[in-house]
């Protein structure tokens, strides 16, 4: 799935547009801060020239007249409330120096009273003050809404009186507001410029070249370089297109390589199974001859029967019911000859290599039932417990049954050694299942198998046997094509106690049809 470049590119935008953003708004709140500050300051620089100029015009009434005339002094009232205007304060209070109120401008009642107290304040201290009362909503946040100054008024070197004014803070915070508008314009429009100046760059020096290198591994195709377009730059970007294109040279050489292993390997495996198989095919021709010897006894009585039969029919002499008995008789000998032989056939013929549904159980009885002539030979007694509930597997039918015979002839040639030597020797086989697997046991009486020998038996040509009676190649292909199955077998043995074979084997859920169709 392609992953469009306009996704970095947006993503860049975006952060840059938040980074810019609010550096301009913390710049904005600085400087509004500092602004603030230096209007305060001037507000109150305003008011302490407010202060001098109300004293430079009470000079004269104080050195010249009674102080109480300044309460009829239209002209001064008049000064004080132009200068009060010019200056943006809105009240202004005079005491002589016994507190008492001499002049009043701009206020009235409870704010009057604030003045006078802060003029007399002066005069007894001597010196002014500034103070900043109420609370009004600011530029961002709450503030003081009024500041008051106070001063002395000096005569020759000694405090003749008290002066305070008061200005409202409002208009002042309202007009840094009313500045916050265009700033916050100017935010934008900066705001704007730098994020489209920014991407246009960063697509310059990073987004295009990294939709060059997108473009490398997504157009790149088996002995395909594709190789950076134009001159690479001379950055950490240029060194990766660089790195990625020796990676994608590399990738392709290592490709070529592997292909010709895999080739290898593949032919490789093909002889290793033809070689398994033939082994198997071995084995099998092995236990073939195994089995003749007794197969050619089985078939010998019945085809003696079958010449005494013909010997009397050719005779003559007999009734017709004796003549249609002894034929029925020589038909049922026959019958039983061809059932072996074509046991023994079916036993030797190659695998077809069908994948069907097998019944174990059936497979296992009918192994026993082609060995039942070394079995009457040796008067051997075989068991059968088969209480799995299921015995049905998806397998090759052929192979199964070399499996359970390979190990049941194993089990009789262990047995001929201590037949003469214990009581009612013989063979148990035992199934039993789980929801997913099969297990079978076979156990005989034999003399078991020694310790250091038990990890061996199934090695390929391991043998205990003597020269001539064993190839070592049965349990080996006992373990291969239970192997194949995805299955497990191994051997419990205590020498002196006989010897037991377990075989687990999963149940195939698949159909036997799909899996014929994978094997072809």
């Amino acid at each position: 799935m392609k992953t469009p470049i306009s996704g970095l590119r947006a993503g860049i935008l975006t952060q840059l547009v938040f980074l810019i953003a609010a550096a301009m708004l913390l710049i904005n709140i600085v400087i509004l801060n500092f602004y603030e500050k230096d209007m305060l300051k001037a507000k109150e620089q305003a008011g302490r020239i407010l202060i001098l100029s109300i004293e430079n015009s009470l000079g004269f009434f104080l050195h010249n007249g009674d102080p109480d005339e300044l309460k009829t002094a239209a002209a001064f009232d008049k000064a004080v409330k132009e200068m009060l205007r010019k200056s943006e304060y809105s009240g202004a209070a005079i005491v002589d120096s016994n507190g008492k109120l001499i002049f009043s401008a701009g206020s009235s009642g409870e704010h009057n009273s604030f003045l006078r107290t802060m003029a007399m304040n002066a005069v007894a201290a001597g010196n002014g003050s500034i103070l900043y009362t109420d609370r009004t909503w600011g530029i961002f946040w709450p503030a003081n809404s009024e500041v008051s100054l106070s001063a002395p008024l000096r005569q020759n070197g000694k405090v003749s009186g008290g002066i305070s004014v008061t200005a409202d803070l409002a208009p002042l915070y309202q007009s840094l507001r009313n500045s916050e508008k265009f700033i916050l314009f100017f935010i934008l429009m900066d705001t704007v410029i730098l994020a489209l100046a920014g991407i246009y760059l960063l697509s310059r020096l990073v987004v295009n070249p990294v939709h060059r290198l997108l473009r490398m591994t997504e157009e790149y195709r088996d002995s395909e370089l594709i190789y950076p377009a134009g001159k690479l730059p001379s950055n950490e970007i240029g060194n990766l297109s660089m790195a990625l294109s020796n990676m994608l040279e590399k990738l392709d050489e290592n490709k070529r390589e592997l292909k010709s292993h895999i080739i290898s390997l593949e032919e490789a495996n093909n002889n290793l199974k033809s070689a398994q198989n033939e082994i198997i095919r071995s084995e099998k021709l092995a236990s073939v001859g195994r089995l003749a010897a007794g197969i050619a006894h089985e078939i010998g009585n019945p085809i003696g029967i079958i010449l005494g039969y013909i010997d009397l029919l050719q005779k003559g002499g007999l009734k017709p019911d004796e003549e249609k008995d002894f034929l029925e008789r020589v038909e049922s000998e026959i019958s039983r000859v061809n059932v072996i032989i074509r046991q023994l056939l079916d036993f030797s013929r190659s695998s077809s290599g069908l994948i069907e549904k097998c019944s174990l159980h059936e497979l296992i009885k009918n192994s026993v039932n082609m060995l039942a002539p070394k079995f009457k030979k040796m008067d051997f007694d075989i068991l059968f417990e088969l209480n799995a509930e299921k015995d049905d597997i998806t397998a090759d039918k052929n192979k199964l049954q070399q499996l359970f015979l390979n190990i049941l002839m194993n089990s009789i040639d262990a047995l001929e050694e201590v037949v003469s030597k214990i009581e009612n020797p013989g063979i148990t086989v035992k199934s039993e299942s789980s929801e997913t697997h099969i297990k079978i046991c076979f156990t005989d009486k034999g003399p078991g198998i020694p310790g250091n020998e038990l990890g061996r038996i199934f090695d390929p040509f391991f043998t205990t046997k003597e020269p001539g009676r064993g190839t070592g190649l049965g349990l080996s292909v006992c373990y291969r094509i239970v192997e194949e199955l995805n299955g497990n077998i191994e051997a419990v043995s205590r020498p002196g106690t006989g010897a037991k074979i377990i075989i687990v084997l999963p149940f195939d859920q698949g159909r036997a049809e799909d899996l014929n169709g994978d094997h072809k």
